[in-house]
């Protein structure tokens, strides 16, 4: 037997895999495979409709929010998020993990050729992130564009269950490693963004939700990096990822069938509590989170005594 334990691309549901297997040849008497049906076919049409419908209902996301189906990764909102959101303005990052610093370094270099000004409003990097920094509210600009921060950091093992303060300012949140695993409200976001291969579908498929007054009203340095068109065209301004989209909506099928989010977090609780409480109670293995309230129920890391047991 093989166990996948990859944090992605990670382990697709088996029933999810079987459909998609059935469905492989010939989608629904359509004759056509998803991997050759035009985006812009009934078929498609009907695929994509029903995907965000169905994380609509799983994450109750409001309906003045937009939900879009993009390409290029989380990494790729890295430089978008500033390019249509932060113009002229203060964006803060809080720096929990090693993504999160990837989000910031991406900000800095953005600002030397955009006029925008990241500022750090805290870091646990000097204490290779083992816990979630803290900051006081007080010293973030109410006029700020957002506050930016990892929900779950994937190496690192640690999570934020309790948004902070931010004095007002919008939360802006990559969600992409517990996204559909932990419960969250999504008004109280400014925008949540989630690369879908850790826990929604295959590589290649990233979503963005995004409260609609926080839309760019100018164009920006491109129009594939532009909010404001991706939204107003539905996701289909150019072909998107059509059958990771597809292999989407079949999860989310999955996880609605499960009970949803909350019987989805629930199952990852009592599954984490196993492991954790093996490794606390290990003489060899330790945990290298300093904080028990910041560990994360979807990435356990663990360490022995030594780096050479470690490497090994």
């Amino acid at each position: 037997t093989i166990y996948n334990f990859s944090a992605g691309p990670a382990v697709l549901p088996k029933p999810v895999l079987e459909q998609a297997q059935r469905e492989m040849l010939d989608y629904q008497g359509s004759g056509m495979s998803v991997l050759e049906m035009s985006h812009r076919s009934k078929e498609f049409d009907n695929i994509i409709k029903e995907a965000e419908q169905l994380l609509r209902e799983l994450m109750a996301i409001p309906d003045n929010y937009k939900v879009m189906f993009l390409q290029g990764g989380a990494s790729t909102q890295f430089t978008m998020l500033p390019l249509n959101l932060a113009k002229g303005r203060k964006a803060y990052y809080l720096v929990s993990g090693s993504w999160g610093k990837k989000a910031y370094t991406e900000a800095v270099k953005l600002s030397k050729t955009i006029d925008f000004q990241p500022e750090l409003l805290a870091s646990s990097e000097a204490t290779v992130y083992n816990h979630i920094p803290t900051f006081d509210a007080a010293t973030i600009d109410p006029d700020a564009a957002y506050v930016h921060l990892t929900t779950n950091n994937t190496i690192e093992g640690t999570t934020i269950y309790d948004l902070p303060d931010t004095n007002g300012v919008p939360i802006v949140a990559d969600m992409s490693s517990n996204i559909l695993a932990v419960r969250y409200n999504v008004a109280d976001f400014g925008l949540i963004y989630a690369g879908a291969q850790k826990n929604i579908g295959p590589a290649g498929v990233t979503i963005v939700i995004v409260r609609e007054d926080l839309l760019n009203d100018e164009p920006v340095l491109s129009s594939m990096l532009d909010y404001r068109i991706q939204a107003d065209n539905d996701s289909l301004y150019n072909t998107p990822p059509t059958y990771g989209i597809y292999m989407a909506r079949l999860v989310f099928d999955y996880v609605a069938s499960l009970g949803g989010v909350d019987a989805m977090q629930a199952k990852n609780i009592e599954k984490a509590n196993l492991l954790y409480d093996f490794i606390d109670q290990s003489e060899f293995y330790s945990n290298p989170v300093e904080i028990k309230a910041d560990r994360s129920i979807c990435n356990i890391p663990f360490v022995t005594p030594t780096d050479d047991l470690d490497k090994l």
